[in-house]
């Protein structure tokens, strides 16, 4: 698809200083550290605590940290890096990621802060079955965040490589490692207080430095949006890469350079827009973010505030995209370490020169770092209040058992997201976290929307869902062209791929939500009217929303 091979005979123009990159890397990574130990300055023994802060944040706060969470490496690194090489067809990450927050907006925040307490599960379970219910989100919720996870992992090998001039498979690798390893201390000291205070300062940082960036780009044009396009043009016309592969400049501003090849690829385009889409709605990492505040209106707003600090970043990304292609040049991107994911620092260190490039990519580094730990403690949440404490303990185990599950299952999350990360590296990472919004979409969002709104949907309508939904994804990827069968796949060298399209959201959302509604019209009913009942209330006013439930 649109996965980059490393050109190992290539070194890149302007990489900086890699002292001076690594000295301002260090000082952001001893800053955050210490922001975290401060806040959480001493464990957190309550669950409540560590999965939400204790519910205490104001939706202004929590909407930065929304923003702080989203906003990963995929949106800064990948999305500049698509729209540098791709152009327009690049630019539908950007449209598709914002789009999404409408319908998390409308249909999910309000309702699901009102049902739920840590996890998306205590909603899908509540008026149904628990058990199974909780099994299915939880596995949902783990391979979502792993995927999301080793995109994260991709891009901070791709940074560093870049401001280190570091072409070596292994050196990447041992990045990608200490990545992986700064994370789990973020989430073992901090928990979520912590991370969320990093989250907030990060995005502030992240939005601020991509302003400042295109304030300098149409500085160095001097044209406006026009001659940018201009420009861009004409690097591209000029590109041996751009020109053997018999494309023209004009291309970068109409769809078809990367999805219009071939129906497959056309088919691909519109299965990739439908994930991203829906795909917000239905991610744990987001959704556990609506129970860091104390009511269903502070949630609202953190939402609103989202979507300022989201909107504005993307709107800024195409102009950034475009200038990387007409300041830096794709063959010069596509040469350096990372491939397209060196857009972006690439471009830095032409309008701001080595110091620049440095804090900005140390920006993104922080990026990366507050994304997996908020990724980690929702894996680990899952996994310890969801399959530990409801299904193994039978909702009988302490809230100092359930952190200590959690602090091992982030231990054990992270060392898998590390050896994953490697063997991704290559990829683009606003691809890679496009397959996360097509497993969240599939698996997720159908079973959250029926369970929130059709009165009829019971467990066995869930489970057919949930599990058709992820099962196909998960097996459409890895018979897709994204892992084998082309030179840009994952696994360059096999063939094992069937499935013509890169992204599986074309055929897993739809027989999800069918499978759905199958399983709840051939299914038994539950039984559990007076949940039903409740649910409802609970979702429209907020009332009872600290109440056990009793099944």
């Amino acid at each position: 698809m649109n996965t980059i091979i490393l050109a190992q005979e290539a070194t890149p123009e302007g990489t900086g200083n890699p002292i001076l990159n690594i000295a301002v890397f260090v000082a952001f990574i001893v800053v955050t550290l210490t922001i975290v130990s401060r806040v959480a300055n001493k464990p957190s023994k309550n669950a409540g605590d560590f999965y939400t802060g204790g519910a205490s944040f104001s939706g202004t706060q929590n909407g930065l940290a929304i923003a702080g969470d989203y906003l990963s490496a995929a949106s800064f690194l990948g999305i500049v890096g698509s729209i540098a090489i791709y152009g327009y067809d690049g630019f539908l990450y950007s449209v598709g990621f914002f789009v999404a927050w409408l319908v998390a907006l409308l249909l999910v925040a309000e309702p699901l802060r009102n049902v739920g307490k840590f996890t998306m599960a205590d909603v899908l379970s509540f008026r149904l079955k628990q058990k199974p219910v909780r099994v299915a989100a939880a596995l949902g919720t783990l391979f979502v965040s792993l995927f999301y996870l080793i995109a994260q992992m991709a891009g901070a090998g791709s940074l560093v490589s870049v401001l280190l001039n570091i072409h070596s498979f292994w050196a990447q690798a041992a990045v990608v490692a200490v990545v992986g390893i700064i994370m789990i201390a973020y989430v073992l000291i901090g928990g979520m207080k912590g991370t969320t205070y990093v989250q907030m300062i990060k995005a502030v940082l992240l939005v601020g430095g991509v302003g400042i960036m295109t304030v300098l780009v149409f500085v160095a044009i001097r044209g406006g949006m026009g001659e940018l396009l201009d420009r861009a043009m004409e690097m591209h016309a000029s590109s041996d890469r751009i020109v053997e592969e018999g494309y023209q400049p004009e291309d970068l501003l109409a769809p078809g350079l990367q999805y219009g090849a071939t129906w497959a690829k056309q088919l691909s385009f519109v299965s990739l827009g439908l994930s991203l889409v829906l795909g917000t709605a239905g991610l744990p990492h987001v959704l556990m973010r609506f129970y860091t505040v104390p009511t269903a209106k502070e949630a609202r707003k953190s939402v609103v505030w989202a979507i300022i600090l989201i909107g504005a970043f993307y709107l800024m990304t195409l102009v950034l995209g475009y200038a990387a292609g007409a300041l830096v040049g794709p063959d010069r991107i596509l040469a350096a370490p990372g491939g397209a994911n060196a857009a972006a620092p690439l471009l830095a260190f032409e309008l701001g020169g080595s110091l620049f490039m440095a804090l900005i990519s140390a920006v993104a580094f922080a990026t990366v770092l507050a994304v997996v730990a908020g990724l980690a403690i929702t894996a680990s949440a899952s996994l310890a209040h969801d399959i530990y404490n409801a299904v193994l303990r039978n909702g009988q185990a302490t809230e100092e058992e359930q952190v200590r599950v959690s602090r091992a299952t982030v231990v054990v999350i992270g060392i898998l997201s590390i050896i994953l990360g490697i063997l991704a590296m290559q990829q683009n990472v606003a691809f890679l976290v496009s397959l996360a919004f097509a497993i969240a979409a599939s698996a997720n969002l159908p079973t959250i929307l029926f369970s929130l709104y059709w009165r009829r949907f019971n467990t066995a309508g869930a489970l057919a869902s949930m599990y058709t939904g992820l099962i196909l994804s998960l097996v459409l990827i890895f018979f897709s062209p994204s892992v084998s069968g082309t030179p840009t796949s994952m696994v360059p060298g096999a063939d094992w791929a069937f499935f013509p399209l890169t992204s599986p959201g074309l055929v897993a959302i739809p027989l999800a939500f069918l499978a759905g509604i199958v399983g709840t019209f051939l299914g038994k009913p539950d039984n559990l009217d007076h949940l039903a009942d409740e649910m409802e209330v609970r979702s429209l006013t907020g009332v009872g929303v600290e109440a056990p439930v009793d099944h």
